[in-house]
């Protein structure tokens, strides 16, 4: 089988969606299909196709401290790269997306889109993020010009699922985790003489609004514990200087803030004591999967908007949005440290099922499902 992928984002392994693109092609060709990967990625490789970046002019910077670079259609390269598949399967419901829907079904080629962009990514940007008729809206419109002309949609979780069907989406959901790499397991890390004495809490995640690092150092800043604590912050984003200036102005421990590659961040996972997802808004969130599977016990906002909130294994580990919640749970775990050690092996046993070669059985079958009906 041959398959295109669509992919607006992808590349730099910046943010998960790019990172969920790569993982998902690299997994198809070793278990022996043709991909195809149309993008703004400049690549020699074969079965890569090249389209321009879209020009934002004024907020290009802006967006590109995002990790989003988003593609430019080419009719020309759109057809070359289509011609002679079985399937497209479109990431982002953008003009790339759009116009490649439009020459496959000119093509006859079946298509499929997953829905990885939440409305509120794009919302919170202008600061409309709370206000639910922009993102109703929002949710309509990725119906009109994307998701309503496919058969099969694939959900990252069963809270976006959800969500769709809220918002009259009448395709096929197919619920299917982004999958949890193999390089995620728990280790003996050995801990930086640097942090000798202090209590690490990680996040992984883009320095944008929704992702909530500002809570975080909240958060700590109401600890009891908040002189021995370390914040580490494995992303980038435009809210990088903010959140350490906000640190600074409570007096807490200056954030830590790199990126990390899948490897390291691994062992820095294992090292830490603790995992904290402040984020008020997201469809998976991988990355709190790739820490409970390296057996971290996380401390989750329970946001109705949010589906990181269902790997929680009980109310120990989630917190009510207010810095004040956040810290006591932070607090009881810090003080449990038995409750903590049996819980960190119910959340690595938990976590097996979003191993990645599962995911990637799951797409296969929507794909196959798609070919089919393509052919009826």
């Amino acid at each position: 089988m041959i398959i295109t992928i669509i992919a607006d984002v992808y590349g730099k392994q910046n943010n998960g969606t790019a990172i969920t693109a790569q993982r998902l092609i690299e997994s198809l060709t070793d278990r022996g299909y043709e991909v195809r990967i149309v993008s703004p990625y400049a690549c020699d490789k074969e079965g890569y196709y090249t389209v321009p970046k879209r020009n934002f002019y004024c907020f290009n910077n802006y967006i590109s401290k995002n990790g989003v670079e988003l593609a430019k259609p080419d009719k020309e390269v759109l057809t070359k790269a289509i011609s002679g598949s079985d399937l497209v399967h479109i990431m982002m419901p953008f003009k790339l997306g759009r116009a490649a829907l439009k020459i496959a079904k000119k093509l006859h080629v079946p298509c499929t889109a997953a829905f990885h962009c939440q409305p509120e990514n794009f919302s919170s940007h202008i600061f409309l993020k709370d206000v639910k008729l922009v993102n109703d809206y929002l949710y309509n419109r990725f119906r009109r010009v994307l998701y309503k002309h496919v058969d099969h949609i694939h959900c990252p979780s069963e809270y976006i699922a959800s969500e769709l069907t809220a918002h009259k989406y009448k395709s096929a959901l197919h619920v299917i985790s982004n999958g949890v790499a193999p390089c995620y397991k728990k280790t003996d890390s050995v801990r930086p003489k640097e942090y000798e004495g202090k209590i690490l809490i990680l996040f992984t995640g883009r320095f944008a609004g929704e992702k909530r690092h500002d809570l975080l150092v909240k958060g700590v800043a109401a600890s009891r514990y908040r002189d021995k604590i370390q914040i580490i912050c494995a992303g980038k984003g435009p809210k990088q200087e903010k959140t350490m200036a906000l640190a600074k102005k409570l007096k807490v421990s200056p954030p830590v803030i790199r990126f990390f590659p899948p490897e390291q961040l691994n062992e820095v996972i294992n090292y830490c004591d603790l995992y904290v997802h402040p984020a008020d808004v997201e469809i998976e969130a991988i990355a709190a999967l790739e820490a409970i599977t390296c057996g971290l016990v996380p401390v989750i906002n329970n946001s109705p908007r949010s589906a990181t909130r269902f790997f929680a294994l009980d109310e120990r580990s989630l917190f009510d949005g207010t810095p004040r919640s956040l810290a006591e749970k932070i607090d009881y775990w810090i003080e449990h440290p038995e409750e903590k050690a049996e819980a960190s092996a119910k959340y690595i046993e938990y976590a097996k099922k979003f191993k990645l070669d599962n995911s990637i059985d799951m797409m296969e079958i929507m794909f196959k499902e798609a070919v089919a009906d393509g052919r009826k």
